[in-house]
């Protein structure tokens, strides 16, 4: 019979290679896919990670998807430091877009306004914190748990962003689609680079990056959240607020998924529709363990994230693959991660049963 013993001691460098074993792991699973389905494996890997990130579009490309996953696992990584598992990324980046549509959309800010757009980050900020204090308060009240409290509420917001296109904020010259009315030029956040579709959001997702890593790493509060993970009962020996950091952890990921969720509205779409994310609230989980909790390995793993959902589009336009490639891609990601994790943390033996 085979158990899972835990080790004494788990060796620091294999903690800090496992993401890359389950990316290469990742890679070579790839390819043996790609031969079955019939591709030749190295051209489709090309066309997958190498041929969407050849040009200078190609990278502000990579950057502009790679900016909603880094706001939202920067957030996540905060709360999951401490123990607070919010799932509801997704919902609170679209509760943000719907907020911060809404100061485009009745504001109606003529030319020369440059207010409008630090007003709709703000709102699209507490757009996504309000949705988050849903899970916190219920919580602390009631001793909710917050994994299914957040998720529950991303399929609410899902379906009241559907109403709102599809009713009240519908384009009436939109043809019947679903769909709000287009910004004003001065609800668009303008291109950061000529030829290139980056907004000044990349900016503000490595400004957010940087304060991760010192809240977490040179913070009394930090260092709080940090204990509070790792062992709640000392924590509370020390007199750490647990119901405190919940707050913070929640309302801070809402924040940041708001913030990720306006910048997609008020950047490369430039009005409300049902699709402002691919899922990049479910996303931003893989790539905040990919990135081990920790912001800096999280920029990494964003910008590795955000390749795949470039290259399942290239090979889908060049190759003819399906655009599941890359949910596939992820998945598998996500599994050899996990099956890394548990082998640096815990060694299989052999126990012989009793007859």
């Amino acid at each position: 019979m085979l158990r899972l013993e835990a080790r004494p001691h788990p060796s620091t460098a294999a903690l800090l290679l496992a993401p890359l074993l389950a990316v290469l792991l990742t890679l070579l699973a790839g390819a043996l896919l790609f031969a079955l389905l019939g591709f030749a494996p190295a051209a489709a890997l090309k066309a997958f990670f190498i041929t969407p990130v050849n040009s200078l579009y190609g990278l502000g490309e990579l950057a502009m998807k790679a900016t909603p996953l880094l706001l939202c696992a920067i957030g996540l990584a905060v709360g999951f430091r401490a123990n607070i598992w919010n799932i509801g990324a997704e919902g609170q980046l679209l509760m943000g877009a719907i907020a911060g549509s809404g100061v485009a959309l009745f504001l109606r800010p003529a030319d020369g306004a440059p207010w409008v757009l630090p007003a709709m980050f703000l709102a699209g900020a507490l757009g996504g914190m309000a949705w988050a204090a849903v899970p916190a308060f219920l919580k602390l009240r009631f001793n909710a748990s917050e994994i299914l409290t957040s998720l529950m509420l991303t399929y609410v917001a899902r379906l009241f962003l559907r109403w709102l296109v599809g009713g009240p904020w519908r384009d009436p010259d939109g043809y019947n689609f679903p769909q709000s009315p287009m910004f004003a030029p001065d609800a668009v956040i303008p291109p950061l680079l000529h030829g290139t579709r980056l907004g000044f959001g990349a900016l503000l997702a490595l400004a957010v990056t940087l304060g991760g890593w010192f809240l977490l790493s040179r913070t009394f509060l930090g260092f709080q959240i940090r204990v509070i993970g790792l062992t709640s009962a000392a924590a509370g020996y020390a007199g750490f607020d647990r119901g405190r950091v919940t707050w913070l952890s929640l309302l801070l990921s809402g924040a940041l998924a708001g913030i990720a969720g306006l910048n997609e509205v008020a950047g490369p779409i430039g009005q409300l529709t049902p699709f402002v994310s691919p899922g990049y609230g479910f996303t931003a989980i893989i790539v905040a363990f990919l990135g081990r909790l920790h912001p800096i390995g999280i920029l990494f793993a964003s910008l590795l994230v955000a390749l795949s959902y470039l290259g399942g589009e290239s090979a889908q336009i060049s190759l003819g693959l399906p655009l599941a490639a890359t949910d596939v891609f992820q998945g598998m990601l996500l599994f050899f991660l996990l099956a890394s994790e548990v082998l640096v943390r815990y060694r299989p033996r052999l126990a012989r049963t009793r007859g």
